[in-house]
Order: C-alpha cells, then structure tokens, then sequence
C-alpha cells in the first residue's frame, strides 16, 4: 500500500466527521453547540498565542516526566517480579490492592502531601501510568523462551548480559504495550490533576472556561486535547516501529510463511 493511499485511509474519516460537524453546526443558537467556525477562531486566538507556552507547555512537560519517571519504575520492577518468583508472589497482593485504587481518588490526597505544584501533578500521572507498564514487563519476561533461557544458562550468560541479550529482548514487545497504554492514561491523569489543584495547564484552563460559561473556548481546549493525543500515538507508533522492526519483521516472515 502507497504512503498516499495510507495517509488517505487514515485522513479521510477525521475530514469527514469535521465536515459533519461544520455543516451540523452551522447556524446553531445553542449556548452549549457553538458553530464550529466560532470554536476553530476561538482556537487560532487561544492556542496560537502565548497561551500555548503559558499552558500547553506545561501540561507537556508534565507528561512527559511522569511518563518518563512510570517507564523506568514499571520496567525495572517488571524485570525484578518476572525474574524472582518469590518476590513476585509476595509483592503481588499489595500491588494488586494498589493497583486497584483508582488514580483519580488519589488526586486530592496528593495535593494535600504534594501540593499544588509539577510535583504533584508528576506523581498523579506516574500513579496511573506505573502498571500497564510493570504488569506487561512481568508477563514479558515470564514468556521468555525456554530455549532461549536454557542456552543462556547452558553458556552461562548471566548477569547484565542476559538481561541485555534475553531478557529485555523477549519484553519488548510486551513493554511497549504497556508504554502505549500508559501514554493514554498519562493524557487523562494529566488533565485531571490539572481540574483539581493548578495554577495552569490544559486541564487547569478547560475548567476556568466551563465556570465562566466560555463555551467556544472549552471547545477549543477540548480539540486541542485530541490532536495533542492524536500526535502523541503517531509519534509512538513511530518509534515503536523503529525499536521492534525485528520483532515486526519476524512476525511479517512468519505470516508469510504460514
């Protein structure tokens, strides 16, 4: 399949739910339904401004840390818990009782410890992000092939280098997959810490717009919010691709094979 053809098949729907929406929207006298048009002005005069390093930079960087700061946490607990089962078996039922509170409870508690700062919107998004990652690292290493961990201890790689060569290797995938769930999450933990206690931020500016009655430009936030995610997995996918083209190759030479 062309680029041309892809980039059609993966445009075409967004341009017509837009279109849709335009020709829908055109006239509306609803307060809450503003017409389009209205909203996109709305958002060249919001966001292509100083607004955007005001706001949007900040919520960025939050992201980021926070999905920076659940990668690292969550793969290296993943490749402790899969390679020791007696410390996974221990630590599985705090982490199951953990992981079964939801984030957003924990917004309040931490601003209160935390405060109001990056800090604390940092550790929100970390508290959400951490277990797709740790709980795809775990069964990643788990599934690692026998073959594979015989011939290691056979040869007596141990150590970093198997860690290198076997263990990381054969996660991969898996962690990616984590990676790819936490990133989504990461976007909504970081709009919610931002509702709740913030002096800026995406989050932070949608609420101010609603508790003023600024519909046109709750909208715009709102849009914005989904092209920044829309970005966000196009550029994941990017560099999945680039990391796992030996993965994706094998699984390409064994479909065609089969």
């Amino acid at each position: 399949m062309s680029l041309l053809r892809r980039t059609l098949l993966a445009l075409g729907l967004p341009a017509a739910l837009v279109a849709l929406w335009w020709v829908t929207s055109a006239g509306s006298t609803s307060y809450y339904f503003p017409p389009l048009p209205e909203i996109l002005d709305q958002f060249g005069r919001l966001w292509l401004s100083s607004r955007f390093t005001a706001d949007v930079v900040p919520s960025m960087l939050r992201l980021l840390a926070g999905f920076t700061v659940s990668a690292v946490l969550g793969v290296a607990l993943g490749v402790a818990l899969g390679l020791t089962d007696a410390l996974r078996r221990g630590a599985e039922p705090v982490l199951e009782f953990v992981r079964a509170v939801p984030p957003t409870v924990l917004v309040p508690v931490i601003a209160i410890v935390a405060g109001i700062g990056d800090g604390s919107k940092t550790l929100v998004i970390v508290s959400g992000c951490v277990w797709p990652v740790l709980l795809n690292t775990v069964e990643g290493v788990r599934a690692a092939d026998e073959v594979m961990v015989d011939t290691c201890r056979v040869y007596g790689v141990h150590g970093t280098a198997r860690l290198r060569h076997l263990v990381l290797p054969a996660a991969a995938p898996q962690i990616a997959a984590g990676l790819r769930q936490s990133l989504s999450i990461g976007l909504i933990l970081m709009v919610i810490g931002e509702m709740f206690a913030a002096t800026n931020g995406l989050g932070f500016s949608i609420v101010q717009f609603q508790r003023t009655f600024a519909i046109p430009q709750m909208w715009s936030g709102i849009i914005l919010l989904g092209l920044i995610g829309f970005v966000l997995s196009a550029l994941f996918t990017v560099v999945e691709k680039r990391a796992l083209r030996w993965y994706l190759g094998l699984r390409e030479s064994q479909r065609r094979n089969g």
